[in-house]
């Protein structure tokens, strides 16, 4: 039988090509999007069904999840939808730091939450989050990003246990730099004139990252991985770089690469 993949944020990037890709492996997808009427790639696909989801909408997401389920038997849930915050904190409002949590954090749970009983019913199932580097390390000017995926990465081990328990599985997708418009298109820079020597070095090597990374049809091939190869294993360190960086922390342990990035970029 089909097996269905059902993702978040799947207008551009990452969630797009996860999109393609499980499309091309014979899979039925659900791709939901907060405008799928200017979608114009995925909906001439067959088996693709497009939805709308906005993961920050408490009762759209009930009637898209419901949706999906009436649809099709749902195998996967991958949760990708999110965007960037950059800026320090004193520069941040807090309509910012309530749409960086409610999008990157809170709307993955809202989503799991909703999916839960129906996995459990099934006795199987299976969610994918992407995270970030930025879930185990951290740059300057990140931090309420880095909260929002240092979360998702305790919250996805922690919810293992009691998912375990009806063979439900949960695993992270964790990238470094990903080639896509994420830096025009989900990318909320915020300015603060005691910190633009920071952000000035800080925007240069984010850009540098972002033009250099994995291309998302590389990462898109993690995450059809962790949804196919039946391991107990919950991150999934994807792209070159993300690899070198974990490793290096891995090696000189968390306070000395902390001070490492500091030399880096703040050269102190």
């Amino acid at each position: 039988m089909k097996k269905t993949i059902f993702i978040t944020g799947a207008s551009s990037g990452l969630g797009k090509a996860t999109a393609k890709l499980f499309h091309e492996k014979g899979w039925n997808v659900v791709a939901t999007m907060r405008s799928p009427e200017k979608e114009t790639e995925l909906n001439t696909l067959e088996n693709v069904t497009l939805l709308p989801l906005d993961v920050t909408n408490l009762q759209q997401i009930k009637d898209t999840v419901a949706k999906a389920i009436s649809l099709h038997s749902i195998d996967v849930v991958f949760n990708n939808a999110g965007y960037g915050l950059m800026g320090a904190l004193e520069a941040l409002t807090e309509e910012q730091i309530l749409q960086q949590l409610n999008t990157n954090f809170l709307g993955v749970i809202r989503i799991t939450q909703a999916f839960i009983p129906y996995f459990r019913e099934k006795k199987s199932g299976l969610f994918i989050s992407t995270t970030s580097m930025g879930g185990f390390l951290t740059f300057p000017l990140h931090s309420l990003y880095h909260a929002t995926k240092f979360a998702l990465e305790g919250w996805s081990e922690g919810m293992s246990f009691e998912l375990n328990l009806h063979n439900i599985g949960i695993k992270t997708v964790a990238p470094g730099g990903i080639i896509t418009d994420f830096i025009t298109r989900s990318l909320d820079k915020s300015l603060h004139p005691e910190y633009a020597e920071l952000e000035h070095k800080l925007f240069g090597i984010v850009d540098a990252m972002m033009n250099t990374g994995a291309k998302p049809e590389e990462i898109a091939a993690i995450v059809y991985e962790a949804a196919t190869d039946g391991k107990d294993q919950i991150r999934y360190v994807a792209g070159a770089d993300a690899n070198a960086m974990y490793q290096r922390r891995l090696e000189i342990g968390n306070e000395a690469f902390r001070k490492e990035i500091r030399q880096q970029i703040l050269g102190n």
